[in-house]
């Protein structure tokens, strides 16, 4: 069952004391009336922000308290699962350009090495989409990062923090390509992040780097005129957390769906529409099918039926636990 869901952000408004026991009198200056406006906004805007960070600290800590008490085993377990359901779904299987994030086991981060080494192992290109990889370089220490072109696992290195990245020239010495001065889409996004809810919030690790990336390419593709990527995040269940215990700032971007240990969850209107376009498209299917195995069923009863039969029940299940 899929559930659309109203994103709702609940924001606490503060006042200075200072300004509310000392009101501007009408005789001041037009200059000072502003002045005094502007820094209340000012005061009130900070305060928001101070409380917001607070308990967004709140929350990391929580959660990385969590992911690190995390069973090994579970662990290996719920990575698989969520790689599975990505290369299994339509969306992968459709795209021919994406940006990925290179997890990083020290960081507790979903495992992505199968859902990359899938991409670049270069399939035949008359059963499957050849696509077109962008992985993260990280340009400073100031929430600046670059999604490149990589074609193989030997063109990461790693870095000072022993994390995988390519570097930004090739063995040949030429650049590598920049998402964001390539004249072709992308159609994916898989995101990294430390905690996410239902509503499409994601917390990442306070760095801005991705916030801040997703909000260059979205000016990208208006510039353009490409449709917006479909963002998804990858999730273990402890970092799926109660909606609306995420805090957020303008700043923050909202992910279109999130992929957990049990499937896909739809939550932007984009990927809800896209995935009941395909659960209507199969149902039909299925149901025409199942509608002549019942008469073929009816007419001659044998194994050829019953076995085709539950195949068409067993797929059309498929598809609702993991396709959606």
């Amino acid at each position: 069952m899929i559930e659309a869901r109203v994103f709702s952000i609940t924001t606490s408004i503060f006042f200075s004391p200072r300004i509310l026991t000392r009101p501007v009198s009408r005789l001041q200056p037009a200059a000072t009336r502003s002045a005094v406006a502007m820094s209340t906004t000012t005061s009130k805007s900070q305060e928001e922000f101070d409380s917001i960070f607070k308990q967004k600290r709140i929350v990391r800590s929580t959660v990385r308290k969590s992911l690190k008490a995390m069973d090994p085993s579970l662990r290996t377990q719920q990575d698989d699962a969520i790689q599975n359901t990505v290369l299994e779904a339509p969306w992968f299987k459709s795209c021919r350009g994406l940006c990925a994030y290179i997890s990083c086991k020290s960081l507790n981060e979903v495992d992505t090495s199968k859902i990359l080494s899938k991409i670049l192992q270069h399939p035949d290109p008359n059963t499957v989409a050849e696509k077109k990889l962008y992985v993260p370089w990280v340009e400073d220490k100031n929430s600046n990062m670059r999604m490149l072109h990589i074609s193989h696992m030997d063109d990461l290195i790693a870095n000072s923090m022993n994390i995988l990245e390519p570097a930004p020239v090739d063995a040949q010495g030429n650049e590598r390509e920049d998402v964001l001065q390539t004249e072709e889409p992308v159609d994916l996004f898989i995101l990294p992040g430390l905690a996410f809810d239902r509503c499409g919030r994601r917390l990442g690790r306070g760095g801005g780097y991705y916030d801040t990336f997703l909000k260059r390419y979205q000016d990208r593709a208006k510039e353009k005129g490409w449709s917006n990527p479909l963002k998804v995040a990858l999730s273990y269940s402890p970092q799926i957390l109660e909606d609306g215990s995420i805090p957020v700032t303008p700043n923050d971007v909202l992910i279109d769906a999130l992929v957990t240990p049990s499937g896909v969850l739809p939550i932007s209107p984009r990927a809800i529409e896209r995935s009941l376009y395909l659960e209507t498209k199969l149902r039909s299917l299925c149901l025409l099918a199942l509608e002549g195995c019942i008469l073929d069923f009816d007419n001659s009863a044998s194994v050829s039926n019953i076995a085709q039969l539950m195949f068409v029940l067993y797929s059309f299940r498929m598809f609702l636990n993991n396709e959606i």
